[in-house]
């Protein structure tokens, strides 16, 4: 019987289609790999899913295999099988999600011209000939832009094609991420060569070869002084050798240093018996998953470190996630000081062609470590024993667009739970989900009460660290009584300049990026909005002023007088972290500021510089977003100050007081964690929040108690499921309308499922980003019922719903946020 392939194409198209396999790829063409196959009138990279035999007559054949061994394990395919399964998406969307981006081979439509623009009558058929007359060739996802349109106009393209005056070809490109390789050199035989050749150049690299054996070219002619011409003088005479081999491109944020030795720590009591509880499941096999709640400074990662050396000891790989590309280097250089180059770092600001090569020598067994944000999740490493979440509590570790929406987290266990390892979650304040897990026996819980004794200046060890006391200032009381005077309370600025005057350090917390949030005119009320979101535009400083929206990037100079009424008295309402700075530098002009915030670290290395920076003690003071709230450890930081405690939460999403209670514990663990006692402030409108209260008291057993018992009581997560279901439309009358039928749609098949909610369609808490109006829909239903039963049921639904044209429908399992 014929060889047959089942395939998933990496699209937004469900399931797999099958192809007849060659003779001459029967042996390369096997599960996991990937192809290059004809789709529609297109030709696009798919993974082989299965391999079958069977009638081959009429299917097509596979045009060719890309790959020399399989892209993906079948521990990789069958998760990336589960992932498009729960969270509702197609396979090959999660397939794409495992490997490294740019490396698809596929071909694209292109348009060209075969009449002049005369011969077509209608004028958008005219403007499209102009167009592809004056480029030669287009792409066809290109002409909606040269008509102004969101769609391809696809029965226009079609008529004309048919009328002869266009013509539109399939136009194969190369994937943009390939490997790199250099040029080598070595002798063509060894000794007495130097001596057959009289240029200097020629001596001189035949004597470089004869004692560095083989060598870079490059840094062979840079040693030398010789040019790429005397290498081909060499090579044609036979005294050279050259060859072109593959070279690494690494992104670890480093920059090539060297990392130090790794300290010698003694671990307390509470640090061995998490780690024993550790090495012992994964010495056994035993898939089990921990979460480990240790209070800020308890020394998390030194188990991390202890149960991975355990690991690799047995010969097993492991995946270690952090939540923000912010942290990386610093986790990097800990990790590497301790396991030298068996580390690699996967994250999404690499370039393609680092992302590819760390993929492929991962797969390849060089590095057995491997740390990243989420999609480091789907590393491709083989024998796994250990997988460690760190901060698992974080909503980074969610992914919004494109899909899959997976959670990185739940993912983490899952494969872990597969492949008979270990799963660690580590976090201070773990997200209610990992601690109903946790109350329910699903996972093991290991405590650290207590932060990790201290050396002393002489050697010695105290007792541990204690946890900073924590105030809370009433900013609405403050401006009563007259003492606050812009962002920053008496009360905060009296602490910050005792620490300056001590030469101890500041980290302050504002959780919005540039000058102010808001302008507005006090005469007629005008504010500023974005023309393609439905927000208002940021004030940021620097080039005379600009206003930016945060969601599209849209951009324009801040007016002057208001354009609506002319009037002059324009107001910039709140505080974002530049604003901040400024007032730093009016009240202390001697202290140094470093900034930290999506605007100041935006290019590559910035994360690690300004860190660098602030551990060597170059700035009094670190201000930033919430990137500054977590995993930094400066044994000089004395003070930290929240200053606008508020931000999120008094959001309309059930997750607000949650993510507020985190965010606040986790920055005030930045303070006093070595020998110097720390302080943490906390500005607020709203001080008897329970939030504020339970972060006043480092209580999170508290905290999370009573969130859960007021989640159980309405239904939500972790005792409830929810699907959130996403509409966006060109315009807002028609996306209400099709959000109005899949209500309807969801509705029908909600009532065959006995406890199903729906709830909505409402507009999203912003109802229009980047021109696409926005309706919410969200399914709930009671954690008993199976996730599949709720999942066939919005399934259904999708099937009888027909979306407008240039409309679409998202849907997110488990989600994290509905705004």
């Amino acid at each position: 019987m014929p060889a047959l392939a089942h395939v998933i194409p990496l699209t937004s198209v469900a399931g797999t289609y099958t192809y007849r396999v060659p003779d001459e790829m029967a042996a390369e063409a096997v599960p996991g790999a990937r192809v290059l196959v004809p789709f529609g009138r297109r030709q696009i990279t798919g993974v082989v899913a299965e391999r079958v035999e069977g009638a081959a007559e009429g299917l097509k054949p596979l045009h060719d295999v890309l790959d020399a061994r399989p892209a993906l394990t079948p521990e990789l395919l069958a998760l990336t099988r589960w992932t498009a399964d729960y969270y509702l998406c197609a396979w090959g969307e999660a397939v794409k999600a495992a490997l490294p981006s740019g490396t698809e081979v596929e071909s694209h439509r292109v348009a060209v011209a075969t009449a002049p623009p005369t011969a077509w009558d209608e004028a958008r058929g005219r403007k499209l000939l102009r167009a592809l007359h004056e480029a030669g060739r287009l792409p066809v996802a290109a002409l909606a832009d040269v008509l102004g349109r969101k769609t391809v106009p696809h029965n226009l393209l079609r008529r004309m094609e048919a009328a002869g005056v266009l013509r539109v070809e399939a136009e194969v490109q190369s994937a943009r991420a390939r490997a790199k390789t250099a040029r080598h050199l070595r002798l063509a035989a060894p000794g007495g060569q130097a001596a057959a050749v009289r240029g200097d150049k020629q001596q001189a690299l035949l004597a470089f070869l004869a004692t560095t054996g083989d060598v870079l070219q490059a840094d062979a002619l840079a040693a030398t002084g010789a040019a790429s011409s005397t290498v081909k003088s060499l090579e044609a005479r036979g005294l050279v050798e050259t060859w072109d081999a593959e070279v690494e491109r690494r992104a670890d944020g480093l920059d090539g240093e060297a990392p130090s030795p790794a300290p010698d720590l003694d671990l307390h009591p509470a640090q061995v018996s998490a780690l024993e509880a550790l090495v012992d499941a994964v010495g056994a096999g035993r898939p089990e998953t921990f979460l480990l709640h240790g209070v800020t400074g308890s020394g998390k990662t030194e188990v991390y470190l202890r149960a991975l050396r355990a690991t690799l000891a047995l010969g097993r790989t492991a995946i270690v996630l952090v939540p923000e590309i912010a942290l990386t280097p610093q986790t990097v250089r800990r990790f590497r000081a301790h396991f030298g180059d068996r580390v690699a770092v996967l994250h999404s600001r690499m370039s393609p062609g680092e992302r590819l090569d760390a993929w492929t020598r991962i797969r390849d067994g060089v590095y057995p470590i491997v740390i990243g944000p989420r999609s480091a999740v789907f590393a491709p490493v083989e024998n796994l024993g250990l997988v460690v979440v760190d901060e698992e509590h974080e909503a980074s570790y969610k992914q919004f667009d494109p899909a899959p929406r997976y959670h990185a987290r739940d993912l983490a266990v899952l494969r872990a739970h597969r492949a008979g390892a270990v799963c660690v979650l580590g976090s201070a304040t773990p997200s209610m989900e990992s601690v109903a897990n946790a109350n329910a026996g699903k996972y093991t819980r290991l405590e650290m009460p207590e932060r990790v004794p201290v050396r002393t200046a002489g050697g010695g060890l105290r007792q541990p660290a204690p946890l900073p006391p924590v105030r809370v200032l009433d900013l609405a009381r403050e401006k009563t009584v007259q003492r606050l005077k812009g962002s920053l309370s008496h009360e905060l600025r009296l602490a910050m300049a005792d620490r300056l005057a001590k030469g101890e350090q500041t980290i302050l917390l504002q959780n919005r990026r540039g000058f102010a949030p808001v302008l507005t005119c006090e005469d007629c009320g005008w504010t500023p909005m974005c023309p393609h979101c439905a927000v208002t535009l940021t004030v940021h400083k620097g080039s005379g002023g600009r206003m930016r929206c945060h969601y599209c990037g849209w951009a324009q100079h801040v007016p002057h007088p208001c354009p609506e009424c002319g009037g002059d008295d324009l107001r910039m309402l709140g505080a974002g972290t530049q604003r901040v700075e400024d007032e730093i530098a009016e009240v202390f002009p001697q202290a140094r500021v470093l900034r930290m915030d999506l605007d100041t670290t935006s290019r590559r290395g910035a994360h690690r510089k300004i860190l660098d920076a602030f551990g060597r003690g170059d700035a009094d003071i670190l201000l930033g977003t919430q990137m500054v709230a977590k995993g930094l450890d400066f044994p000089r930081v004395t003070l930290v100050g929240v200053v606008e405690a508020d931000t999120g939460m008094l959001l309309p999403d059930f997750r607000a007081a949650e993510r507020t209670f985190q965010l606040l514990a986790q920055v005030a663990g930045r303070a006093g964690r070595h020998e110097l006692a720390g302080e943490v402030l906390i500005q607020t409108r709203n001080p008897e929040h329970p939030a504020i209260q339970f972060a006043l008291a480092h209580d999170f057993h508290g905290f999370a108690l009573g969130e859960l018992a007021e989640r159980l009581a309405l239904g939500y997560p972790p005792y409830g499921r929810m699907i959130g279901v996403e509409i966006k439309g060109p315009k807002e009358g028609s996306t209400r309308q099709a959000a109005e039928r899949w209500g309807a749609a969801l509705r029908t098949e909600a009532g065959r499922v006995a406890g199903v909610e729906v709830l909505g369609p409402i507009p999203a808490l912003i109802g229009r980003i980047k021109t696409w109006w926005r309706y919410q829909i969200v399914v709930k239903a009671p954690r008993t019922l199976p996730a599949s039963v709720l999942a066939a049921a919005v399934q259904a639904a999708e099937g009888s719903v027909r979306l407008p044209s240039g409309h679409r429908v998202n849907l997110d399992v488990d989600p994290v946020g509905l705004y």
